[in-house]
């Protein structure tokens, strides 16, 4: 890799290489023939789109390539009971294992435990892993699309859609909305982390949510640690919160999903 590669650049990269050999071992027609046997979808997106105040998507996640190991103790069954306890609309479970130490396990078994709806956060580049996730049992995909170039974003988009799924197709770049808006996206979730060079600015949501439709539901993600910061997303009319890292690092993650929702003192 020459100097000016960037970690995303690495990470899809290795998720290529990673996509190749799940695909060697189990063809994807082998894979369809698992979709029987996937638990029913849960509505993700409905979840989210119910009126009141801001809804969090709580995020089970080891580590991060910028932080390292965010939670020796990790239980992602554990965890993922704490959240739904404590009042999260749905979750998101980390799958990528080379960087982020989650699997396709941990959300099979965290699916198995909880009631409510589940996304796969990975770097979804292939048809092949949207197959994966809804036989893992995932109710919502993610899609980067600074990731997805030409019709990638819309194929992947419209796969998900195809097995019941709802996709999250989230952008940091404003140049990439339009493409968001022109695939149809109904669940929009807004970066404010820089996937270049992983720099945080909450603002970043606010200044995008005026540019998106009010028939679309809009999610906030990345950066988000205060009661404060949830309400200043809410009052902009942003729909949904995705949050991992300030709930991970929590000595107790049930009082930081309390104070974030602002549901006890």
């Amino acid at each position: 890799m020459n100097s000016s590669t960037t970690i995303l650049d690495r990470i899809v990269a290795t998720k290529r290489e990673e996509v190749a050999r799940a695909r060697a071992a189990v063809p994807e027609a082998q894979l369809r023939e698992r979709l029987a046997a996937a638990p029913p979808v849960r509505g993700f997106l409905a979840a989210l789109a119910r009126p009141g105040p801001i809804h969090l998507i709580a995020e089970v996640k080891k580590a991060s390539p910028s932080k390292g190991v965010i939670r020796a103790d990790f239980d992602p069954v554990a965890v993922a009971r704490t959240y739904q306890e404590h009042g999260a609309a749905c979750l998101s479970v980390l799958t990528d294992e080379q960087y982020f130490q989650g699997s396709l396990d941990d959300l099979r078994r965290i699916r198995a435990a909880v009631d409510l709806p589940v996304l796969r956060k990975d770097f979804v580049i292939d048809p092949y892993q949207v197959v994966e996730a809804r036989c893992a049992g995932a109710d919502a995909v993610l899609l980067i699309a600074e990731c997805l170039a030409g019709d990638a974003l819309g194929s992947l988009h419209d796969a998900i859609v195809a097995l019941g799924m709802t996709p999250l197709v989230e952008l940091y770049e404003p140049e990439n909305l339009p493409r968001v808006l022109g695939i149809g996206a109904r669940l929009i979730g807004i970066n404010n982390r820089n996937l270049h060079t992983f720099h945080v600015d909450l603002d970043h949501t606010l200044r995008l949510r005026r540019e998106i439709p009010a028939d679309r539901v809009v999610v906030g993600e990345s950066g988000i640690r205060t009661r404060d910061d949830a309400l200043r997303l809410q009052q902009a009319g942003v729909h949904a919160m995705l949050v991992g890292e300030s709930l991970m690092a929590s000595p107790d993650i049930g009082a930081a999903v309390d104070q974030l929702l602002g549901t006890k003192p």
